[in-house]
């Protein structure tokens, strides 16, 4: 049996490898800063993000405490289907923490905005929110992130922990797939 390589599927590339690394260096330090003398409990939402929080992780110098947790509204589509399932959730204690939610992708902002409200009932000293890429598209005021990579325009991204269909995530750069990879 053939297999094809993810690299055909690319239409173009968007971030290069060595843009993303700049952009994690850049966001590293300003949340150094931001949580200077603190220690921030770190959150990745898997899977998506898991590249860039590990990457974002080892750019910050600071003590921090590390924490998963999982969440979907996509199921193998491209677009929101705009419900929320928590899979797994978190099991460090974020009362009176400064917690660090880190996302791959804002898109609809559905996801954003409940796992905020789901933190903020567990009574953290602060939520901040950081995206690897914030979609622009339109979207209510209350789903602006507060530290992106880089700003996109409304397409359908893979690489750097970004899938279809749980393929292409192991792309070292973010590109646009081809429509009929996912047509």
């Amino acid at each position: 049996m053939l297999i094809r390589s993810a690299k055909e599927d690319v239409k173009y590339i968007m971030f290069t490898r060595e843009q993303i690394a700049a952009r994690v260096r850049e966001l590293g330090k300003e949340l150094t800063e931001k949580f200077r003398g603190e220690t921030p409990l770190m959150v990745c939402v898997l899977r998506g993000a898991a590249f860039f929080f590990t990457d974002l992780c080892r750019e910050m110098d600071c003590m921090m405490d590390m924490d998963f947790i999982a969440a979907s509204s996509y199921f193998h589509g491209t677009k929101s289907s705009g419900t929320i399932r928590l899979v797994k959730d978190v099991s460090i204690d974020m009362e009176n923490r400064h917690v660090v939610l880190v996302e791959d992708i804002i898109d609809s902002g559905l996801t954003l905005e409940y796992l905020v409200k789901l933190f903020e009932t567990r009574n953290p000293k602060s939520v901040t929110t950081v995206a690897l890429l914030d979609k622009e598209v339109n979207k209510p005021e209350r789903f602006n992130v507060d530290y992106y990579g880089f700003k996109i325009p409304d397409k359908f991204v893979i690489g750097y922990g970004l899938d279809y269909a749980d393929y292409y995530r192991n792309l070292p750069y973010i590109a646009v797939i081809k429509e009929e990879c996912y047509q």
